[in-house]
């Protein structure tokens, strides 16, 4: 039986996943926010998104599971939904001023911890990464 001279590329690669995806999470934690938080804020800050239906899309999520975490995030005076007047089935999402600032801070947090995961690697390895990883994605879909 052949023994590879290194682990699978999958592994490796849901290892790295898993560090970087917690890290991450960490400093947004710092920031005051969550993954979920971050990339609904994302997502209707930059008007990406703006209706549940629409922001559900964008993150992948179910309607169902998006609402948990929007009517958290309404409690916590983040953001606001109301029905659209022209079709009254739409839920329109919009930040609070406190989700607009707490946007601001996520941000920050995010910038920041992309600059400490890119420290050392030039432009061309992260269009060499981009490229891989792209490539890795195809290879299974």
């Amino acid at each position: 039986m052949h023994v590879p001279d290194r682990p699978p590329i999958g592994m490796a690669l849901n290892r790295a996943a898993r560090i970087v995806g917690r890290a991450f999470d960490e400093a947004l934690t710092e920031a005051g926010g969550s993954l979920p938080i971050w990339l609904v804020l994302l997502n209707v800050g930059t008007e990406r998104a703006a209706t549940q239906r629409s922001l559900a899309a964008a993150l992948g999520l179910r309607e169902p599971t998006l609402s948990h975490h929007l009517s958290a995030m309404e409690s916590d005076g983040l953001i606001t939904r109301h029905r659209d007047d022209a079709n009254r089935r739409v839920q329109v999402v919009a930040l609070t001023d406190e989700g607009r600032v707490r946007f601001g801070r996520l941000r920050e947090a995010a910038i920041a911890f992309d600059r400490e995961l890119r420290r050392g690697i030039d432009d061309a390895d992260l269009a060499l990464v981009d490229e891989v990883l792209a490539r890795l994605a195809g290879n299974v879909s």
